[in-house]
């Protein structure tokens, strides 16, 4: 089993080659797509997951979840919450427990998808609960991918409008990296457990 670093510094990273998503990116906004995605999802064992919110920068102003990711090794699903809100197909995939559903702080993604619609969280597995069996004890994702894989996530797009009109190419890039960097790290630390 790896030994990995339990700490990264910020300037450590910034010299890291950054890694992106490259494969399909799929952005959902009405619940008959909604519906086809999670058919396709459904046949997977293993899906990253994440959550975009729009950022507020006044007091007291906050937003539910604008955007869901799920991915697979290759497809990532943006699903536009903020057009379809949270349909049935989409509950029933996130109370699956036979599909393991892999982020980062799942709890806090949890609570704020729950705001949209109330469910039973199934087969989340969140990664800052696992890694400190690696001996790792960074907590963010960008941290976490630099220490396993040495490479660098961007997240430049952290705080742009998640209920534009029209999502950017960047835009979705970021947050279907961020789906996917949480699969990848799963697969990586399986296969290390397995050595």
């Amino acid at each position: 089993m790896n030994n990995y670093s339990a700490h990264i510094e910020k300037s450590e990273i910034s010299t890291m080659p950054t890694i992106a998503f490259e494969g399909r990116i799929i952005t959902i906004d009405t619940v008959a797509d909604t519906d086809k995605a999670v058919k396709a999802l459904s046949k997977e064992k293993v899906l990253g997951i994440d959550t975009e919110t729009r950022p507020s920068f006044r007091k007291g102003v906050h937003y539910n979840v604008s955007l869901i990711q799920l991915s697979t090794a290759d497809t990532c699903f943006l699903i536009r919450l903020n057009r379809v809100e949270m349909p049935d197909s989409l509950i029933s995939l996130l109370e699956d427990t036979n599909i393991t559903k892999v982020g980062i702080s799942l709890h806090d993604d949890y609570q704020a998808l729950s705001k949209r619609r109330k469910f039973k969280a199934g087969g989340f597995f969140d990664l800052q609960k696992h890694v400190k069996e690696f001996g790792i004890e960074e907590m963010s994702l960008q941290k976490i991918y630099a220490i396993i894989f040495g490479q660098r996530i961007s997240k430049s797009q952290q705080l742009t409008n998640w209920e534009n009109d029209v999502l950017t190419d960047k835009q979705k890039q970021y947050a279907a990296t961020d789906a996917w960097a949480c699969l990848n790290i799963y697969n990586e630390l399986k296969q290390n457990n397995q050595k």
